[in-house]
């Protein structure tokens, strides 16, 4: 998704900017923002896009996407390490359950011998 297409001839519609500090984030006018908050939210959860909205020229807001904390294989196998056996009972309810949810997916024919 991309935002700050140049808009047709007459329209005078706003198009983010790069801000000139360095940051990563694009720069969108509180109106602009105000406008084209879904596409601006879709851009930020697609794109993984930042965008600081300025009001009067100054800096309000910045939208950024949320940081999912991430974790690796070595992460879950630490955990399987240190979380010790569990206990018999809630073994055979999770074994039970698992066999209920994979029984077949249609319903036996009661009338079928």
């Amino acid at each position: 998704m991309t935002l700050g297409r140049p808009a047709s001839p007459g329209r005078g519609r706003p198009t983010p900017r790069r801000p000139t500090t360095g940051s990563r984030s694009r720069v969108v006018s509180a109106s602009f923002a105000a406008k084209n908050f879904g596409t601006l939210v879709d851009a930020v959860r697609e794109d993984r896009a930042a965008y600081v909205v300025e009001r009067a020229g100054q800096p309000v807001v910045e939208i950024i996407p949320v940081c999912r904390a991430a974790a690796t294989l070595a992460d879950l196998a630490a955990v399987y390490r240190t979380a010790g056996r569990l206990p018999e009972e809630y073994l055979r309810a999770v074994e039970l359950g698992l066999a209920l949810l994979n029984g077949p997916a249609a319903p036996r024919n009661p009338w079928a011998s």
